[in-house]
């Protein structure tokens, strides 16, 4: 029963969310946009915002203040940038091809979907349809750092139900539970003539939860909170050789992305402007590193021996908002937003599969009712990326002995998202 009730999740969650692909605009490997009205404020006060069925995501509680049915969908066109320049790469990476592998970003494409319902004035239910982590990263090769890295993917799909009370008049509550797919596929040469090319492929299905309040501190002031748990996965898949097919063989690592907790609050000042403001701490220090563990004998190994550990401790992460929506009609909506995100990522171990650096979101949108029950929002939001410095070993070195990889990556990030909701 469980297999099958595994097996059902996950073709429920390929089914909603297939074939997007992703890529990283958030600390680490999380992707920030969640929702296209909330793109143009940078995302700010997300949990204590309710002006579509997203709620069912920042903040279940929210659900509360949503008449009848609801439903929303979005699309956000993603394109990161990273550009690696060397700054005196030694020993092993010395001596690989001097190309810099071109931009290791690309254009991505992100969906989400929410439905919310006021089953009665005191009882909602809502769903979220979305993609909460994920990352893309290749280089043209060859490159100085194919060693370490060629190509680094990451795909999550999630599916997360929920239900919200409305306790009183001033406090709503809600809680959710999510089902998150995982696939991963890392790629690298195996060798310096690169005439081996390793490639790890492994996916996983697994549970986490939620939950969120919301307090009215007056009739013009909204407080929001939302927490969202962790979720450990026991990533199974393959590992493959070009060229050296001895060393072939099963194998599994586990991954827990982080758990997160946000505090936002939402003012109106007067009929025009609204203002909003957040906090979120985010737990990647749960991301410490990746081990590699080979699950059936080959050429490379025994049966539990470890094939490969990829280096990350990363560490707890603020991110910090504020917005501002100007209402120049009872049809239009200007959006702003500003918001700085820390990264989880370091100096010492920081890779050129995620070159990650603390952000500033620049964000601006509009909003448009073409009627009383349908809404268009348009958001765009430009990343400022500090410049991330790599100094990365030969793999399976924790040392420069065999030479590393020393440069400096040039990043920076845009976001267009487009969400058409409508109520009924």
């Amino acid at each position: 029963m469980r297999m099958f009730g595994r097996k059902i999740a996950s073709v429920a969650v390929a089914a909603a969310l297939g074939g997007m692909v992703t890529g990283a605009v958030a600390g680490g490997f999380a992707i920030g946009t969640q929702s296209g009205s909330g793109t143009g404020n940078a995302f700010a006060g997300g949990a204590a915002a309710a002006d579509d069925a997203s709620v069912a995501w920042y903040n279940p509680a929210l659900m509360t203040l949503l008449p009848g049915k609801q439903v929303a969908g979005a699309l956000h066109i993603l394109k990161p940038s990273f550009k690696y320049e060397d700054q005196g790469s030694t020993g092993a990476f010395a001596a690989q091809p001097a190309g810099n592998g071109g931009d290791g970003g690309d254009w991505a494409y992100v969906p989400n979907a929410f439905f919310t319902w006021a089953i009665n004035p005191k009882l909602s239910f809502g769903v979220a349809l979305n993609v909460p982590f994920g990352l893309k990263t290749e280089y043209d090769t060859p490159w100085r750092g194919q060693l370490t890295a060629i190509k680094s993917e990451i795909k999550t799909a999630n599916i997360n139900p929920s239900v919200a009370f409305k306790v009183s008049d001033a406090v709503s509550i809600g809680v959710g539970v999510s089902a998150q797919q995982i696939d991963a596929k890392l790629t690298n040469c195996g060798n310096a003539a690169c005439t081996v090319v390793a490639k790890l492929e492994a996916d996983d299905l697994a549970y986490g939860g939620n939950f969120g309040i919301s307090i009215h501190a007056s009739p013009s002031t909204r407080i929001g909170a939302h927490y969202r748990s962790a979720i450990k996965y026991t990533l199974e898949g393959d590992a493959t050789f070009s060229n050296a097919a001895a060393l072939n063989g099963s194998v599994s690592a586990d991954l827990k992305v982080p758990d997160s907790f946000s505090l936002s609050l939402f003012h109106s000042l007067n009929q025009q402007w609204e203002l909003m403001a957040d906090a979120t701490w985010t737990g990647w220090s749960t991301v410490q590193q990746l081990t590699v563990i080979r699950t059936s004998a080959s050429g490379g190994g025994p049966v539990g021996s470890t094939l490969t550990t990829l280096q990350f401790q990363w560490d707890d992460t603020w991110r910090y908002g504020i917005g501002a929506n100007y209402k120049m009609s009872p049809q239009t909506k200007l959006r702003f937003g500003l918001a700085f995100d820390e990264t989880p990522t370091n100096d010492t171990h920081r890779s050129p599969r995620l070159p990650d650096q603390d952000r500033t979101w620049v964000a601006l949108g509009f909003q448009w009712k073409p009627s009383k029950t349908s809404i268009l929002d348009v958001g765009y939001a430009h990343e400022f990326i500090q410049d991330a410095r790599v100094n990365v070993p030969v793999p399976g070195q924790t040392t420069c002995v065999a030479g590393c990889l020393t440069g400096t990556f040039k990043n920076q990030a845009d976001i267009l998202s487009v969400q058409f909701s409508m109520s009924f």
